[in-house]
């Protein structure tokens, strides 16, 4: 990778975070777009690290260059300004740094830059060759190896990897994991039973190539996984980028859209698992109605359109999302789509809750009811 800023010490002084992780190499850095313009395109580099406030050509010029030489070059911001994080994503950046950056938020930036699976010849970034794991939550809880679904020992197995992975890296009392697990199980039979199971797991894992990943310590267990994809993650990724940009990754957005299957684990029926479903599922909704805003923003009705009704599929309850779509109908002067819409949401909510939409939603259908008959 390369790194740029015009002041030198803040040059220095990314060099040295960036030499803290093994598997980062600097090829070259640089403090003027002059150097950069000579020895730039001789160099062999996939990553670049842009200051955005440079005299001359500003990063977002040159990440535009940069551009025009490798298509493929991934640029990362670094800047003590959140004025720029739009057009930075609108480069397609693949993040935005704000200074003073901390170690942990540098190490989230080089997982993701290692998450892209850019191939080990092409950029100096040594990617373990580690077996991928993938994890699909939303829908169900299904574990593939190679593309392959992993073959559990035990329901139980499948059922306790599930549940340290929900607490993932966190320690977890044995005692909570029996009470989870093991409820209507006498207190030394469950004890037994986790640790046959604990067990299995772990051998399971290792087979798969991930070996001392479960640790026992102080009466608590811990699951610690790398190199494995999951859409529940990939979720948490995307909207902590957005509290920390005010801006989330549309590409990587609809990606996860395309991906959806359903509920957090939703073909499931463990009891502990309740509260995180309802979490996670809560933190989905939100992905949405960002989705819809950014649409709303870009005038892009048909997209909006498709993840109202999606939002809808998700949560057929919510007042708020029934009002969005009426709105979008009646904006693209389809009213008899928004009294469908209006009538469907009623009857399912007296079906299935015995409720009546709010006061707000029935007020707009009035309204589109009293314009269609004076038409």
């Amino acid at each position: 990778m390369i790194v740029m800023d015009d002041e030198p010490l803040a040059l220095v002084n990314m060099e040295k975070k960036l030499k803290e992780f093994n598997s980062i190499e600097v090829v070259k850095s640089f403090t003027t777009v002059k150097d950069l313009l000579a020895e730039g395109p001789r160099l062999d580099f996939q990553v670049a690290f842009l200051d955005v406030e440079m005299p001359g050509m500003n990063g977002l010029e040159v990440a535009q260059l940069l551009k025009e030489w490798n298509k493929n070059i991934f640029i990362v911001f670094v800047t003590a300004y959140r004025d720029y994080a739009v057009q930075a994503f609108e480069i397609n950046s693949i993040d935005y740094l704000l200074k003073p950056i901390s170690k942990t938020r540098l190490e989230t930036t080089i997982n993701r830059i290692q998450d892209l699976h850019l191939e080990n010849k092409s950029i100096p970034i040594q990617i373990q060759n580690k077996p991928v794991l993938t994890i699909q939550c939303f829908g169900g809880f299904v574990v593939l190896h190679n593309n392959k679904a992993v073959h559990w020992r035990t329901l139980k197995t499948k059922e306790l990897f599930a549940f340290l992975f929900s607490n993932l890296n966190n320690h977890v009392p044995r005692d909570t994991i029996i009470d989870a697990l093991w409820a209507d199980t006498e207190v030394k039979k469950a004890r037994v039973q986790l640790h046959t199971t604990v067990s299995y797991l772990r051998t399971t894992l290792s087979a798969l190539g991930y070996s001392e990943v479960i640790q026992y310590a102080n009466g608590c267990y811990i699951l610690q996984l790398e190199d494995f994809q999951c859409d529940a993650h990939e979720l948490e990724h995307i909207l902590n980028a957005k509290s920390e940009t005010g801006k989330i990754s549309i590409e990587r957005a609809e990606a996860l859209i395309q991906s959806y299957q359903g509920d957090y684990m939703a073909s499931l029926d463990y009891p502990w698992m309740t509260s995180k479903a309802s979490f996670m599922n809560n933190k989905f909704t939100l992905l949405l109605h960002d989705l819809v805003e950014h649409y709303t923003a870009i005038h892009d009705v048909k997209k909006r359109e498709q993840i109202l009704l999606l939002t809808i599929e998700h949560n057929p309850y919510s007042d708020k999302t029934i009002q969005q779509l009426m709105k979008h109908y009646i904006e693209v002067d389809n009213r008899a789509s928004a009294v469908k819409v209006y009538h469907n949401f009623k009857n399912t909510l007296l079906a299935d809750l015995d409720i009546l939409p709010k006061q707000e939603t029935t007020e707009l259908f009035n309204a589109i009811s009293v314009e269609n008959f004076n038409l």
